[in-house]
Protein backbone atom coordinates (compact mmCIF):
# COMPACT_ATOMS: atom_id res chain seq x y z
CA UNK A 1 0.00 0.00 0.00
CA UNK A 2 1.38 3.45 -1.53
CA UNK A 3 0.74 6.21 1.82
CA UNK A 4 0.38 9.06 -1.06
CA UNK A 5 -0.14 7.45 -4.12
CA UNK A 6 -1.46 10.56 -5.70
CA UNK A 7 1.16 12.49 -4.64
CA UNK A 8 -0.44 14.69 -2.44
CA UNK A 9 1.92 15.30 0.25
CA UNK A 10 5.56 17.40 0.04
CA UNK A 11 8.35 15.74 1.03
CA UNK A 12 9.62 18.80 3.07
CA UNK A 13 7.04 19.35 5.38
CA UNK A 14 5.29 23.03 6.34
CA UNK A 15 2.11 22.73 8.58
CA UNK A 16 1.08 23.65 12.10
CA UNK A 17 1.82 20.32 13.70
CA UNK A 18 3.35 20.41 17.08
CA UNK A 19 4.85 17.70 19.17
CA UNK A 20 1.94 18.31 21.27
CA UNK A 21 3.97 20.42 23.87
CA UNK A 22 2.59 23.84 22.78
CA UNK A 23 0.23 25.03 20.85
CA UNK A 24 -0.19 24.83 16.78
CA UNK A 25 0.00 28.01 15.29
CA UNK A 26 -1.93 28.84 11.96
CA UNK A 27 0.43 29.28 9.04
CA UNK A 28 1.85 32.54 7.53
CA UNK A 29 0.82 33.85 4.91
CA UNK A 30 4.49 32.86 3.19
CA UNK A 31 4.30 29.33 4.45
CA UNK A 32 0.81 28.99 2.86
CA UNK A 33 2.26 30.38 -0.37
CA UNK A 34 5.61 28.34 -0.16
CA UNK A 35 3.41 25.17 -0.03
CA UNK A 36 0.83 26.58 -2.81
CA UNK A 37 4.05 26.91 -5.10
CA UNK A 38 6.10 24.36 -4.25
CA UNK A 39 2.51 22.32 -5.36
CA UNK A 40 2.72 23.99 -9.26
CA UNK A 41 6.85 23.70 -9.34
CA UNK A 42 6.36 20.08 -8.61
CA UNK A 43 4.01 19.55 -11.21
CA UNK A 44 5.87 21.20 -14.08
CA UNK A 45 9.14 19.55 -13.08
CA UNK A 46 7.32 15.76 -12.64
CA UNK A 47 5.84 16.48 -16.29
CA UNK A 48 9.31 17.76 -17.52
CA UNK A 49 11.34 14.92 -16.91
CA UNK A 50 8.13 12.51 -17.34
CA UNK A 51 7.41 11.35 -14.01
CA UNK A 52 4.34 10.95 -12.35
CA UNK A 53 3.92 13.00 -8.93
CA UNK A 54 4.57 10.66 -6.11
CA UNK A 55 7.35 8.98 -8.17
CA UNK A 56 9.23 12.52 -8.60
CA UNK A 57 8.31 13.29 -4.90
CA UNK A 58 10.31 10.50 -3.48
CA UNK A 59 13.17 11.33 -5.06
CA UNK A 60 16.33 13.41 -4.06
CA UNK A 61 15.34 15.61 -6.87
CA UNK A 62 11.88 15.87 -5.63
CA UNK A 63 12.74 17.20 -2.36
CA UNK A 64 15.57 19.51 -3.89
CA UNK A 65 12.42 20.59 -6.32
CA UNK A 66 10.50 21.44 -3.11
CA UNK A 67 13.05 23.21 -1.41
CA UNK A 68 14.25 25.65 -4.74
CA UNK A 69 10.30 26.33 -4.29
CA UNK A 70 10.60 27.52 -1.09
CA UNK A 71 13.22 29.76 -1.78
CA UNK A 72 11.61 31.95 -4.42
CA UNK A 73 8.29 31.86 -2.22
CA UNK A 74 10.27 33.06 1.04
CA UNK A 75 12.29 35.62 -1.17
CA UNK A 76 8.89 37.16 -2.77
CA UNK A 77 7.28 37.62 0.71
CA UNK A 78 10.83 39.58 1.69
CA UNK A 79 12.31 37.02 4.07
CA UNK A 80 16.16 37.60 3.29
CA UNK A 81 17.91 36.36 5.94
CA UNK A 82 18.42 32.62 5.23
CA UNK A 83 17.79 30.35 1.78
CA UNK A 84 18.04 26.47 1.17
CA UNK A 85 21.72 26.43 -1.08
CA UNK A 86 21.06 24.28 -4.01
CA UNK A 87 22.32 24.06 -7.67
CA UNK A 88 18.64 24.83 -9.72
CA UNK A 89 19.65 21.87 -11.78
CA UNK A 90 18.98 19.80 -8.98
CA UNK A 91 15.33 19.74 -9.28
CA UNK A 92 16.13 18.14 -12.82
CA UNK A 93 19.22 16.13 -12.54
CA UNK A 94 19.71 13.38 -10.04
CA UNK A 95 23.67 14.10 -9.93
CA UNK A 96 23.03 17.32 -9.05
CA UNK A 97 20.77 16.91 -6.00
CA UNK A 98 22.47 14.32 -4.90
CA UNK A 99 25.48 16.72 -4.84
CA UNK A 100 22.99 19.48 -3.38
CA UNK A 101 21.08 17.57 -0.37
CA UNK A 102 22.90 14.03 -0.33
CA UNK A 103 25.45 14.49 2.22
CA UNK A 104 27.03 11.67 4.09
CA UNK A 105 27.37 12.93 7.48
CA UNK A 106 27.79 10.83 10.60
CA UNK A 107 23.67 11.71 11.90
CA UNK A 108 23.36 10.68 15.57
CA UNK A 109 19.68 11.84 16.67
CA UNK A 110 19.84 12.57 20.26
CA UNK A 111 16.31 13.24 20.49
CA UNK A 112 13.54 10.11 19.12
CA UNK A 113 10.82 8.96 20.77
CA UNK A 114 8.61 5.48 20.54
CA UNK A 115 5.68 4.35 22.79
CA UNK A 116 5.25 0.41 24.03
CA UNK A 117 2.10 -0.76 22.06
CA UNK A 118 0.89 -3.17 24.61
CA UNK A 119 -0.83 0.04 26.60
CA UNK A 120 -0.19 -1.88 29.96
CA UNK A 121 1.15 2.08 30.85
CA UNK A 122 -2.67 2.98 30.05
CA UNK A 123 -3.52 2.62 34.06
CA UNK A 124 -4.76 5.26 36.71
CA UNK A 125 -5.29 8.84 35.71
CA UNK A 126 -1.86 9.51 34.54
CA UNK A 127 -2.08 6.84 32.20
CA UNK A 128 -5.65 7.57 30.79
CA UNK A 129 -4.11 10.92 30.24
CA UNK A 130 -1.91 9.48 27.91
CA UNK A 131 -4.37 7.12 26.29
CA UNK A 132 -5.99 10.90 25.69
CA UNK A 133 -3.26 12.08 23.78
CA UNK A 134 -2.53 9.21 21.49
CA UNK A 135 -5.57 8.15 20.71
CA UNK A 136 -7.29 11.82 20.06
CA UNK A 137 -4.61 13.71 18.47
CA UNK A 138 -1.89 11.47 16.77
CA UNK A 139 -2.90 10.95 13.18
CA UNK A 140 -0.38 8.86 12.88
CA UNK A 141 -2.04 5.84 14.50
CA UNK A 142 -4.63 5.79 11.17
CA UNK A 143 -1.53 4.24 9.15
CA UNK A 144 -1.85 1.21 11.51
CA UNK A 145 -3.91 -1.72 11.58
CA UNK A 146 -2.16 -4.45 13.89
CA UNK A 147 -2.93 -2.96 17.55
CA UNK A 148 -4.20 0.44 19.19
CA UNK A 149 -0.48 1.77 20.01
CA UNK A 150 1.57 -0.45 16.99
CA UNK A 151 1.85 2.71 15.20
CA UNK A 152 3.93 4.40 17.81
CA UNK A 153 6.11 1.43 18.17
CA UNK A 154 9.90 0.47 18.06
CA UNK A 155 8.87 -0.97 14.44
CA UNK A 156 7.24 2.40 13.60
CA UNK A 157 10.57 4.51 14.45
CA UNK A 158 13.23 2.20 12.76
CA UNK A 159 10.98 2.83 9.54
CA UNK A 160 10.51 6.14 10.18
CA UNK A 161 14.04 7.05 11.64
CA UNK A 162 16.18 4.93 9.78
CA UNK A 163 14.48 3.63 6.51
CA UNK A 164 13.02 6.98 5.46
CA UNK A 165 16.05 9.22 6.76
CA UNK A 166 19.45 9.59 7.37
CA UNK A 167 20.06 8.72 10.19
CA UNK A 168 22.70 6.33 11.41
CA UNK A 169 22.52 5.99 15.35
CA UNK A 170 19.07 7.19 17.76
CA UNK A 171 18.42 8.03 21.69
CA UNK A 172 15.45 6.50 22.51
CA UNK A 173 14.77 9.73 24.60
CA UNK A 174 12.17 9.38 27.74
CA UNK A 175 9.07 10.87 28.52
CA UNK A 176 7.87 12.48 31.43
CA UNK A 177 5.47 10.61 34.04
CA UNK A 178 5.53 8.98 36.95
CA UNK A 179 7.09 5.39 36.66
CA UNK A 180 3.68 3.37 36.33
CA UNK A 181 2.13 5.58 33.79
CA UNK A 182 4.88 6.68 31.17
CA UNK A 183 4.22 5.75 27.73
CA UNK A 184 7.72 4.38 27.33
CA UNK A 185 8.81 2.29 30.58
CA UNK A 186 12.33 1.60 30.41
CA UNK A 187 11.71 -1.68 29.80
CA UNK A 188 10.66 -0.68 26.61
CA UNK A 189 13.20 1.39 25.69
CA UNK A 190 15.57 -1.69 26.13
CA UNK A 191 13.35 -3.92 24.14
CA UNK A 192 13.32 -1.31 21.49
CA UNK A 193 17.57 -0.97 21.68
CA UNK A 194 17.56 -5.36 22.00
CA UNK A 195 15.21 -4.69 18.61
CA UNK A 196 17.56 -3.56 16.45
CA UNK A 197 20.84 -5.51 18.14
CA UNK A 198 19.31 -8.90 17.58
CA UNK A 199 18.39 -7.71 14.43
CA UNK A 200 22.38 -7.15 13.92
CA UNK A 201 22.23 -3.20 13.88
CA UNK A 202 24.53 -3.06 17.22
CA UNK A 203 24.70 0.52 18.41
CA UNK A 204 21.97 1.96 16.43
CA UNK A 205 19.48 2.61 19.40
CA UNK A 206 20.90 4.40 22.71
CA UNK A 207 18.71 4.27 25.74
CA UNK A 208 18.15 7.26 28.25
CA UNK A 209 17.06 6.86 32.02
CA UNK A 210 14.00 8.84 32.87
CA UNK A 211 14.18 10.90 36.12
CA UNK A 212 11.56 12.20 38.09
CA UNK A 213 13.62 13.41 41.33
CA UNK A 214 10.51 14.63 42.83
CA UNK A 215 8.78 10.90 42.64
CA UNK A 216 9.05 8.67 45.69
CA UNK A 217 12.04 6.43 44.83
CA UNK A 218 12.98 8.08 41.67
CA UNK A 219 16.72 8.57 42.64
CA UNK A 220 16.37 4.61 43.96
CA UNK A 221 15.36 3.76 39.96
CA UNK A 222 18.18 5.73 38.55
CA UNK A 223 20.60 2.84 40.44
CA UNK A 224 18.64 0.15 38.65
CA UNK A 225 18.38 1.94 35.40
CA UNK A 226 22.03 2.21 35.40
CA UNK A 227 22.55 -1.28 36.45
CA UNK A 228 20.01 -3.65 34.94
CA UNK A 229 19.25 -1.36 31.86
CA UNK A 230 23.00 -0.09 31.20
CA UNK A 231 21.61 3.27 30.00
CA UNK A 232 23.88 5.76 28.32
CA UNK A 233 22.24 9.21 29.82
CA UNK A 234 19.24 10.77 31.70
CA UNK A 235 16.63 12.50 30.60
CA UNK A 236 14.41 14.74 33.01
CA UNK A 237 11.34 17.11 33.02
CA UNK A 238 11.74 19.83 35.91
CA UNK A 239 8.59 21.48 34.72
CA UNK A 240 6.50 18.13 36.03
CA UNK A 241 5.83 16.37 39.77
CA UNK A 242 3.71 14.32 41.29
CA UNK A 243 2.13 17.25 42.99
CA UNK A 244 1.72 19.56 40.37
CA UNK A 245 5.33 21.41 41.52
CA UNK A 246 8.32 20.91 39.57
CA UNK A 247 11.80 21.78 40.64
CA UNK A 248 15.18 23.28 39.45
CA UNK A 249 18.24 21.87 38.52
CA UNK A 250 20.43 23.45 41.39
CA UNK A 251 17.52 23.29 43.95
CA UNK A 252 19.19 21.01 47.47
CA UNK A 253 15.76 19.20 47.34
CA UNK A 254 15.77 17.31 43.93
CA UNK A 255 18.18 19.36 41.52
CA UNK A 256 21.29 18.87 43.62
CA UNK A 257 20.98 15.14 44.34
CA UNK A 258 19.93 13.88 41.02
CA UNK A 259 23.46 15.33 39.20
CA UNK A 260 25.13 13.06 42.68
CA UNK A 261 23.13 10.15 42.02
CA UNK A 262 24.22 10.31 38.16
CA UNK A 263 27.90 10.90 39.23
CA UNK A 264 27.86 7.93 41.49
CA UNK A 265 26.76 5.96 38.71
CA UNK A 266 29.29 7.36 36.40
CA UNK A 267 26.90 8.48 33.68
CA UNK A 268 27.27 11.72 33.88
CA UNK A 269 25.14 12.79 30.47
CA UNK A 270 22.17 14.80 31.84
CA UNK A 271 19.40 16.08 28.81
CA UNK A 272 16.93 18.01 30.26
CA UNK A 273 13.88 19.84 29.19
CA UNK A 274 14.31 23.25 28.99
CA UNK A 275 11.62 25.83 27.31
CA UNK A 276 8.54 24.68 25.98
CA UNK A 277 5.95 25.12 29.24
CA UNK A 278 3.84 22.20 29.55
CA UNK A 279 -0.07 23.36 29.95
CA UNK A 280 -1.14 23.09 33.70
CA UNK A 281 2.68 23.14 34.77
CA UNK A 282 4.21 25.86 36.25
CA UNK A 283 6.17 28.57 33.78
CA UNK A 284 9.48 29.37 36.22
CA UNK A 285 10.36 25.68 35.88
CA UNK A 286 10.55 25.82 32.14
CA UNK A 287 13.49 28.61 31.83
CA UNK A 288 16.48 27.09 31.05
CA UNK A 289 18.84 29.66 33.30
CA UNK A 290 19.14 26.63 36.43
CA UNK A 291 20.42 24.33 33.19
CA UNK A 292 23.71 26.76 33.25
CA UNK A 293 23.82 26.98 36.74
CA UNK A 294 24.17 23.31 37.25
CA UNK A 295 26.70 22.89 34.37
CA UNK A 296 28.71 25.42 36.29
CA UNK A 297 28.57 23.67 39.41
CA UNK A 298 29.72 20.37 37.80
CA UNK A 299 32.06 20.87 35.08
CA UNK A 300 32.40 16.76 34.86
CA UNK A 301 29.02 16.24 34.24
CA UNK A 302 27.60 16.97 30.69
CA UNK A 303 24.42 19.15 30.00
CA UNK A 304 22.33 19.30 27.05
CA UNK A 305 19.25 21.40 26.84
CA UNK A 306 16.92 20.26 24.98
CA UNK A 307 14.84 22.58 22.80
CA UNK A 308 17.32 24.86 23.50
CA UNK A 309 14.92 27.13 25.37
CA UNK A 310 12.58 27.41 22.55
CA UNK A 311 9.23 29.01 23.39
CA UNK A 312 6.45 29.11 20.19
CA UNK A 313 4.82 32.55 19.62
CA UNK A 314 7.87 33.81 20.58
CA UNK A 315 9.61 35.10 17.26
CA UNK A 316 13.78 34.32 17.39
CA UNK A 317 15.48 37.80 16.28
CA UNK A 318 18.53 38.76 17.44
CA UNK A 319 19.97 38.11 20.72
CA UNK A 320 18.41 40.60 22.91
CA UNK A 321 19.86 39.73 26.62
CA UNK A 322 18.24 42.55 28.22
CA UNK A 323 14.47 41.25 27.26
CA UNK A 324 15.46 37.73 26.59
CA UNK A 325 12.55 34.93 25.40
CA UNK A 326 13.19 31.83 23.70
CA UNK A 327 16.31 30.84 22.95
CA UNK A 328 17.37 33.95 23.95
CA UNK A 329 17.09 32.74 27.61
CA UNK A 330 19.61 30.12 27.71
CA UNK A 331 22.29 31.96 25.51
CA UNK A 332 22.24 34.74 28.18
CA UNK A 333 22.08 32.00 31.05
CA UNK A 334 25.45 30.25 29.41
CA UNK A 335 27.07 33.44 28.74
CA UNK A 336 26.42 34.76 32.43
CA UNK A 337 27.78 31.56 33.81
CA UNK A 338 31.06 32.10 32.27
CA UNK A 339 30.68 29.90 28.56
CA UNK A 340 32.27 30.93 25.66
CA UNK A 341 31.92 29.19 22.13
CA UNK A 342 32.86 26.32 21.96
CA UNK A 343 33.80 25.88 25.94
CA UNK A 344 32.67 24.14 28.59
CA UNK A 345 30.00 21.26 29.15
CA UNK A 346 26.46 22.99 28.12
CA UNK A 347 25.21 21.98 25.23
CA UNK A 348 22.06 23.04 23.06
CA UNK A 349 20.07 20.54 21.30
CA UNK A 350 17.61 21.11 18.45
CA UNK A 351 14.60 18.98 18.97
CA UNK A 352 11.33 20.81 17.95
CA UNK A 353 12.79 24.35 17.48
CA UNK A 354 14.94 23.57 14.41
CA UNK A 355 11.54 22.13 12.57
CA UNK A 356 9.74 24.85 13.81
CA UNK A 357 12.29 27.65 12.50
CA UNK A 358 13.31 26.08 9.18
CA UNK A 359 10.05 27.31 7.41
CA UNK A 360 10.92 30.95 8.74
CA UNK A 361 13.97 31.67 7.10
CA UNK A 362 14.38 35.25 9.00
CA UNK A 363 14.40 33.00 12.46
CA UNK A 364 15.83 30.12 10.97
CA UNK A 365 18.90 31.87 10.19
CA UNK A 366 18.56 33.65 13.79
CA UNK A 367 18.22 30.91 15.61
CA UNK A 368 21.28 29.21 13.99
CA UNK A 369 23.32 32.66 13.87
CA UNK A 370 23.18 32.67 17.73
CA UNK A 371 24.02 29.58 18.40
CA UNK A 372 26.89 29.56 16.42
CA UNK A 373 27.97 32.72 17.49
CA UNK A 374 27.61 32.50 21.05
CA UNK A 375 27.78 28.80 22.23
CA UNK A 376 29.95 27.30 18.84
CA UNK A 377 29.46 24.55 15.98
CA UNK A 378 30.74 22.14 18.92
CA UNK A 379 28.45 22.81 21.62
CA UNK A 380 25.22 22.52 19.67
CA UNK A 381 23.81 18.81 19.01
CA UNK A 382 21.34 17.25 16.37
CA UNK A 383 17.81 16.41 17.64
CA UNK A 384 14.53 15.98 15.59
CA UNK A 385 11.49 15.09 18.22
CA UNK A 386 10.47 12.07 15.51
CA UNK A 387 8.06 10.35 15.86
CA UNK A 388 6.05 13.05 16.85
CA UNK A 389 6.81 14.70 13.32
CA UNK A 390 7.15 11.97 11.44
CA UNK A 391 10.29 10.66 9.51
CA UNK A 392 12.99 13.23 10.42
CA UNK A 393 14.57 13.37 6.86
CA UNK A 394 12.72 16.47 5.86
CA UNK A 395 14.61 18.39 8.79
CA UNK A 396 18.10 16.73 7.53
CA UNK A 397 17.66 18.23 3.96
CA UNK A 398 16.62 21.40 5.20
CA UNK A 399 19.43 21.59 7.77
CA UNK A 400 21.98 20.00 4.95
CA UNK A 401 21.03 22.65 2.83
CA UNK A 402 20.01 26.11 4.84
CA UNK A 403 22.24 28.99 4.70
CA UNK A 404 22.81 32.06 6.40
CA UNK A 405 22.23 35.49 3.98
CA UNK A 406 25.39 37.70 3.73
CA UNK A 407 23.05 40.17 4.59
CA UNK A 408 22.42 38.38 8.06
CA UNK A 409 26.03 38.18 8.59
CA UNK A 410 27.56 41.05 8.08
CA UNK A 411 24.33 42.43 10.20
CA UNK A 412 24.94 40.17 13.37
CA UNK A 413 27.96 38.88 13.17
CA UNK A 414 26.93 35.60 12.11
CA UNK A 415 29.14 33.01 10.22
CA UNK A 416 28.47 30.90 7.24
CA UNK A 417 27.32 27.57 8.07
CA UNK A 418 29.93 25.66 6.87
CA UNK A 419 30.09 21.47 6.10
CA UNK A 420 32.18 21.14 8.89
CA UNK A 421 29.65 22.77 11.33
CA UNK A 422 26.95 20.51 9.91
CA UNK A 423 29.29 17.36 10.92
CA UNK A 424 29.68 18.66 14.06
CA UNK A 425 25.45 19.17 14.88
CA UNK A 426 24.56 16.26 12.89
CA UNK A 427 26.95 13.96 14.79
CA UNK A 428 30.26 14.54 15.74
CA UNK A 429 29.12 16.40 18.95
CA UNK A 430 26.79 14.18 20.25
CA UNK A 431 29.37 11.40 19.31
CA UNK A 432 32.07 12.56 21.76
CA UNK A 433 29.43 13.20 24.22
CA UNK A 434 28.29 9.52 24.16
CA UNK A 435 31.75 7.84 23.35
CA UNK A 436 31.14 6.87 20.29
CA UNK A 437 33.75 5.80 17.63
CA UNK A 438 32.68 6.60 14.75
CA UNK A 439 35.10 5.08 12.42
CA UNK A 440 34.22 2.01 13.94
CA UNK A 441 30.27 2.75 14.12
CA UNK A 442 30.88 3.42 10.54
CA UNK A 443 32.35 -0.28 9.65
CA UNK A 444 29.82 -1.85 11.57
CA UNK A 445 26.47 0.14 10.30
CA UNK A 446 27.74 -0.81 6.59
CA UNK A 447 27.23 -4.04 7.20
CA UNK A 448 24.47 -4.27 9.43
CA UNK A 449 20.68 -5.26 8.94
CA UNK A 450 19.71 -2.07 8.91
CA UNK A 451 21.91 -1.06 6.12
CA UNK A 452 20.92 -4.51 4.08
CA UNK A 453 17.19 -3.92 4.41
CA UNK A 454 17.57 0.12 3.51
CA UNK A 455 19.26 -1.25 -0.01
CA UNK A 456 16.36 -3.39 -0.69
CA UNK A 457 13.71 -1.05 1.28
CA UNK A 458 15.30 2.05 -1.83
CA UNK A 459 13.73 0.00 -4.59
CA UNK A 460 10.74 0.37 -3.28
CA UNK A 461 10.79 3.03 -0.94
CA UNK A 462 7.39 4.12 0.46
CA UNK A 463 7.48 7.32 2.92
CA UNK A 464 4.15 8.96 4.31
CA UNK A 465 5.43 12.43 4.05
CA UNK A 466 2.75 12.89 7.31
CA UNK A 467 3.26 14.61 10.56
CA UNK A 468 1.45 13.03 13.22
CA UNK A 469 1.32 16.03 16.05
CA UNK A 470 -1.99 17.86 16.44
CA UNK A 471 -2.36 20.42 13.62
CA UNK A 472 -5.17 22.92 14.83
CA UNK A 473 -5.98 24.43 18.79
CA UNK A 474 -8.81 22.61 18.58
CA UNK A 475 -6.89 19.33 18.51
CA UNK A 476 -4.12 20.63 20.88
CA UNK A 477 -6.95 21.70 23.93
CA UNK A 478 -8.40 17.75 23.63
CA UNK A 479 -5.14 17.29 25.12
CA UNK A 480 -5.18 20.02 27.81
CA UNK A 481 -9.05 19.29 28.76
CA UNK A 482 -7.97 15.63 28.89
CA UNK A 483 -4.80 15.97 31.08
CA UNK A 484 -3.29 19.00 31.05
CA UNK A 485 0.22 17.95 30.27
CA UNK A 486 1.86 16.87 26.94
CA UNK A 487 3.97 14.38 25.71
CA UNK A 488 7.95 15.61 24.54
Amino acid sequence: MDFDPEGERLPIKIDSATNAEYCPLPLSPAEQAANHHAHEFIDQTAKAINKNRRTFLKTLAGSAATLLAFNQAFARSGQVGGYFSIAQEAAYEPPAAQASIGGNEFIFDIQNHCVDPSGKWAKGQSGQRWVNVLNQVFAQRRQCDAGQFDCYSAEQMIKEVFLDSDTDVSVVSALWGGRESNPTPMAYAAEARQLAATSGANHRILIQGGVMPNEPGGLEFMETQAKEYHVAAWKIYPQWGPSGSGYFMDDPEYGIPMIEKARDLKVKIICAHRGLPLGGMEYKYSHPADIARAAKLYPDVTFICYHSGFESGVEEGPYTPDTAQGVDRLIKAHIDNGFGPNQGNLYAELGSVWRYCMSKPDQAAHLMGKLLKYFGAERICWGTDALWYGSPQDQILAFRSFQISKKFQEQYGYPAITKAMRQRIFGLNAAKIYGLDIPTIQKTLRDDSISKLKVSYGEMTNPSFETFGPKTRRAFLNIVSAHGGRPG
